[in-house]
């Protein structure tokens, strides 16, 4: 009959609990460091191509404001040279023919130096328009292709604006839900740092199932995000 006693044969088996726990602890920590590394370096890339997404999104902007001056100044000049011409052409009917004459010379020379080929159309359709319903005047300035041709640029630059800087906002939503996971599994780090140096096997197995978990969720929540790419 064997003269161990039950406490000491069971301290081999204690010790190499302890032993194979703490092994896992330490196998453990290289993981979590592994995706904290990974999770941080993310999180960096994502804040790289949010400021390049806001930065080519605000350059956008202001080009497209600079389209919308332009168009909006030539529109303010067509609108004048219409009013002239609205002018003429009434002066153009005259029982006077001297003045008729002079009319349609200075009508067909603003016409000729003023108008762009844009505009002509618009005037052109709107003619025909109101030849067709004399009850509803329709202006050229009006026009929906007229507007579309002088502010066309202005509307494709500022949509891509808003476009590029949305794009950024979702960098940014990304790096700043890498940077909680990253924090997350700092924490995890933390608990199975302590577990590591306490020596009760109970607070060991705490402390690292608590970090475990943190770290799985921290984990999957990073797995979710898309990766990028150098």
């Amino acid at each position: 009959m064997s003269s161990e006693t039950p406490t000491e044969s069971a301290k081999p088996r204690l010790n190499l609990m302890f032993s194979n726990l703490e092994l896992v602890i330490a196998v453990l920590l290289g993981l979590v460091s592994i995706a904290t590394a990974y999770a941080s370096f993310q999180a960096a890339l994502y804040d790289s191509q949010m400021a390049g997404a806001y930065t080519k999104g605000s350059t956008q902007s202001t080009e497209a404001e600079s389209l919308y001056l332009e168009a909006n100044q030539q529109f303010l000049e067509d609108t004048q040279v219409w009013n002239r011409l609205a002018e003429l052409d009434i002066e153009k009917d005259s029982t006077d023919a001297a003045i008729a004459a002079d009319a349609t010379g200075k009508y067909d020379t603003l016409t000729f130096q003023a108008v762009s080929t844009d505009f002509a159309a618009a005037i052109a359709r709107a003619d025909a328009e109101n030849t067709a319903d004399a009850t509803v005047y329709h202006s050229p300035l009006d026009d929906e292709e007229y507007q579309s041709t002088l502010f066309g640029g202005y509307s494709e630059t500022q949509a891509k604006s808003v476009a590029t800087i949305s794009q950024g906002d979702v960098y940014n939503s990304f790096s700043d839900r890498l940077t909680l996971n990253t924090v997350l599994m700092s924490i995890s780090l933390f608990l199975l740092g302590i577990a590591a140096l306490v020596r009760q096997f109970k607070v060991q197995l705490v402390l690292m199932s608590t970090g475990v978990v943190i770290f799985v969720v921290a984990a999957a929540l990073t797995a979710m995000i898309p990766y990028l790419g150098l």
